[in-house]
């Protein structure tokens, strides 16, 4: 561990300056910041071997700073320690939920438990092996959006839900993939008429289609913030889509991207089902009729017996396309999960947006469904990293 560079983060001159004082005297060498910008402009620039701070911070929220560190690609694999001068258990919650690798609270006793966090976090950070990755960090988070219904929203809610955590964390890179067979939707929702998509993609040797391939060339649709995988323009060229490329292809954007979101509408087949298991996040979108739920039901069933654990299904309820039908009680019964979030009913603000290829977020910035759909945002990203972290 000797020569390993460790941020201290804390607005507490004399609690700062004792722990790096002790750090140094351990032989690491010690960088030090006195608020969560001024650590996040270290963290960037020297790459610190592992971060520690206070997560009482005055100039960012603990959760958003932890966000930040999480969501850029120089430090979203670095061990994170909170030591807390906040003994409350919303503030642990609140740094475990949003990504950090220990939670300590300051006391005369922590320095001991401390030193055996930093040990433990710096040899699992050497001993790590990862997935494909030329740059030998962890692949993008992948969250997949599927439903065991067509009609149901589930691309608009992929589409809107990408765009607001591209929101939340500015220096994500996010793309979203059109995994819809035998013909994408979401290049038409957000005003995509170009002639790149999956299928031509697909088409392309395997060693030209590389992350950097996809970074330069991915579309990104004016108004909302992430590139796009636009999926097939048509039925006739679904169904020339080569299947076995899919798994390569996602794979590359995984080394590129922090966040991968796959749209895979009711598509499920043996083409999107094993992107389905390597997923982070499966969110399962489900409307308010029986029929939907009691067929959400099936595919959830259907999902774990492939070996997707419970945990990992986000199961959301879109009232936005359907006021009557279903209580979110009665939904949970029988599907058999918690229902995660309720999107509220919009009338025919849901389907205006759509055709207006907006944003629902910026179209209606002052609706419900707009903040619904930015605390979807945050509550999935710390789901996500949460699931990563097990």
């Amino acid at each position: 561990m000797v020569g390993k560079t460790i941020l201290v983060v804390d607005e507490n001159p004399a609690s700062r300056g004792f722990l790096a004082n002790n750090l140094r005297e351990k032989q690491f060498k010690v960088l030090e910041a006195s608020s969560a910008k001024e650590a996040l402009i270290t963290a960037w620039r020297d790459e610190p071997n592992l971060i520690l701070f206070d997560p009482v911070l005055t100039d960012l929220k603990d959760d958003e700073f932890i966000a930040k560190l999480r969501s850029n690609v120089r430090t979203k694999t670095t061990p994170l320690i909170a030591l807390s001068s906040d003994p409350g258990p919303a503030r642990r919650d609140a740094c475990i939920g949003a990504g950090v690798d220990d939670y300590l609270v300051k006391s005369s006793q922590a320095i001991a438990s401390l030193d055996e966090s930093i040990s433990r976090l710096l040899v699992d950070s050497e001993n790590t092996t990862y997935e494909q990755g030329t740059d030998g960090k962890q692949p993008g988070l992948l969250i997949t959006f599927l439903s065991a219904k067509g009609g149901i929203g589930t691309s608009s809610l992929c589409a809107n839900i990408a765009m607001n955590i591209k929101l939340g964390q500015p220096d994500a890179r996010i793309v979203v993939v059109d995994l819809v067979l035998p013909i994408g939707s979401i290049g038409q929702m957000v005003g995509y008429d170009g002639k790149l998509n999956l299928i031509t993609v697909a088409d392309l040797p395997a060693r030209q289609t590389n992350g950097d391939y996809f970074y330069k060339n991915l579309p990104k649709p004016e108004l909302w913030q992430f590139q796009l995988m636009p999926g097939s323009p048509d039925p006739h060229n679904g169904n020339l889509l080569k299947g076995d490329r899919v798994g390569q292809i996602v794979d590359s954007l995984r080394s590129a991207y922090d966040f991968v979101i796959v749209d895979i509408g009711r598509s499920l087949s043996r083409i999107s089902l094993p992107v389905i298991q390597k997923a982070d996040l499966v969110a399962l979108i489900v409307s308010t009729d029986q029929s939907t739920i009691k067929l959400t039901k099936t595919v959830s069933s259907y999902l774990q017996s492939q070996g997707i654990e419970s945990p990992k299904i986000y199961t959301i309820l879109n009232r936005a396309v359907g006021l009557e039908g279903a209580t979110k009680t009665e939904a949970e019964i029988i599907i058999g999960l918690p229902i995660k979030m309720t999107m509220p009913y919009m009338g025919g603000n849901f389907a205006l947006a759509n055709n207006l290829n907006q944003p629902i977020t910026i179209k209606y910035p002052m609706d419900t469904a707009s903040i619904v759909l930015k605390d979807l945002a945050v509550d999935m990203v710390r789901a996500v990293h949460r699931l990563r972290a097990m």
